[in-house]
């Protein structure tokens, strides 16, 4: 069985922001050389997360408006958390939106359903973070 490891390193310009990774998956799975396995992609830091879905702008700002209604950023005093960093609207948003996402891979290639992407979702941004593609198989 092969192994293949990446970080992915992303330079956040915003406190949120959503990123269609597909192509970048897609170019570390031919990377990898393998054809049959399985494709784990995480999320490396506890404010951001990794999930499957459309890549459609309208669905990015039903997920900001969702999940701001959840867990609203502000005011900073409502949560027990905040002090030094005022982000645990972020660490509640990722609780529900998961950690990471695995894709079968087959015949070389990522085992989607239709419309299904890989995204990075960053909710605490405005520094570099990263994400771990791990690729097992033959």
């Amino acid at each position: 069985m092969k192994s293949y490891r990446k970080e992915l390193w992303f330079d956040v310009k915003s406190r949120r922001e959503i990123r269609d990774i597909t192509p970048i998956i897609e170019e570390c799975l031919a990377e990898s050389g393998i054809r049959e396995g399985l494709c784990l992609v995480n999320a490396m830091h506890i404010t951001a997360s990794c999930f499957i879905n459309d890549a459609e702008s309208g669905l990015y700002g039903d997920y900001e408006k969702w999940l701001e209604k959840l867990a609203p950023e502000k005011p900073y005093s409502q949560y027990a958390h905040n002090g030094f960093e005022d982000n645990a609207d972020a660490h509640l948003k990722r609780t529900i939106m998961g950690r990471d996402v695995v894709v079968a891979v087959t015949d070389g290639k990522l085992d989607f359903g239709p419309w299904e992407r890989i995204h990075y979702y960053e909710l605490d941004g405005k520094r570099k973070k990263r994400a771990l593609v791990k690729i097992i198989g033959e």
